[in-house]
């Protein structure tokens, strides 16, 4: 005899098994647009189930998250950055009892408004947008999910729930912050948000410390005066002779399972100690309660700078942001100075959207690929238009 689970089961297993601190589903305050929900699936899983079937999902696998695509195959792309933000999200979620659901739908979504080329293509579309709004990828996403996706007979993007909303506008990271004015400012992100932007954080430090150990943009010697390396180095048992690939990915496993470990560990010590007992009192507080212990944060932080210093300041790398930013630069002033080279579908929205932001949300919509031809096609006198 099969067995389904309809959407008041699965809301009544959440009510049971999550802690009072998280959000469920059953309490969300709903979408911008009146919708029946689905019968078989909780508000916020048909909130991950959106996003994962848009185009902007399907196009991150062909955006920059530190190698363009042609540097090799290997390398973490945007989208496979994404999945393991996700992976690590409902990992943290589930040790502190938050919701998976809506930390995965978080997760999911965070990089949907990332240009092509990385931070390179989102700084140079900042400087283009200066005097036009400027430009934030997580601004961005929030754009696609509720504006940019065209998917639906009644409504713009996704009519994703508040709360879905709520945690992609206050996604933040030490390098930007949205404006979250609609979505009360004066409130912390929820638990389920705030886990999401620590997924990400250790998402990239992992994954940008082992592919610049893969481009060979360091060496494992260059790391031997970092705590973290000591430590790490410790507990794999690796002495120092042939750094092969078993301990590479032994020392990333390492690392990520220290991240994770400290920042649930120290969540669950914050969460006792100010007596959070609803999801209304952990966002009330003064600060955030997702984060690392101030001795593993000391390590991360000397990990980061080390990571500035010797991968993204590494000359291949800055060659090519040069590169990215030269691609952007063009394409963005051929379309502003003449939107009527802009496909139809773009032109359709210069009724509603300045042509600077109309642009910006064409160009921010493209793969690396995408872009490159886009650039032969408007500046290559050879190349077909």
């Amino acid at each position: 005899m099969s067995i389904q689970r309809k959407r008041p089961e699965l809301e009544q297993i959440e009510n049971l098994t999550l802690a009072p601190y998280a959000l469920k589903s059953v309490s969300s305050r709903g979408r911008a647009y009146l919708e029946e929900e689905s019968d078989s699936r909780t508000a916020f899983q048909r909130d991950r189930d959106r996003i994962i079937h848009t185009t902007a999902f399907r196009r991150l696998e062909y955006k920059t998250q530190v190698f363009i695509f042609y540097e090799g195959d290997h390398y973490r792309t945007r989208l496979t950055h994404t999945l393991e933000v996700a992976q690590l999200g409902r990992s943290i979620a589930r040790r502190l009892g938050a919701n998976e659901d809506l930390t995965e739908a978080i997760c999911l979504a965070h990089d949907l408004g990332h240009p092509p080329f990385g931070h390179s293509g989102e700084q140079a579309l900042n400087e283009l947008m200066g005097d036009h709004g400027g430009f934030n990828h997580n601004t961005q996403s929030y754009r696609v999910v509720t504006k940019l996706e065209d998917r639906y007979r009644n409504f713009m993007g996704l009519n994703l729930t508040y709360e879905t909303r709520d945690g992609m506008i206050k996604h933040e990271t030490e390098y930007d912050q949205s404006d979250a004015a609609n979505y009360e400012p004066n409130k912390r992100a929820s638990l389920e948000a705030q886990i999401a932007n620590l997924a990400d954080e250790i998402a990239y430090n992992a994954h940008d410390l082992e592919d610049g150990l893969r481009a060979a943009l360091f060496e494992p010697s260059d790391l031997e005066e970092l705590e973290i390396w000591q430590t790490l180095t410790e507990l794999v048992g690796w002495d120092g002779q042939e750094f092969g690939p078993i301990v590479h990915r032994e020392i990333i496993r390492e690392l990520i399972g220290l991240m994770v470990g400290d920042v649930a560990k120290m969540t669950a010590l914050n969460i006792s100690s100010a007596g959070i007992v609803d999801p209304e009192k952990l966002q009330r507080q003064s600060g955030n309660v997702v984060h690392y212990s101030v001795a593993l944060a000391g390590q991360i932080r000397e990990l980061k700078d080390f990571l500035y210093q010797r991968m993204y300041r590494h000359y291949r790398l800055l060659r090519m942001q040069n590169k990215a930013e030269r691609f952007i630069g063009e394409i963005f002033g051929a379309y502003v100075r003449e939107p009527g080279m802009l496909p139809v579908k773009a032109q359709k929205s210069l009724s509603q959207e300045s042509p600077h932001r109309v642009v910006a949300d064409y160009i921010a919509g493209m793969t690396d690929r995408y872009a490159l031809e886009e650039w032969e096609k408007l500046f290559d006198p050879y190349i077909k238009a």
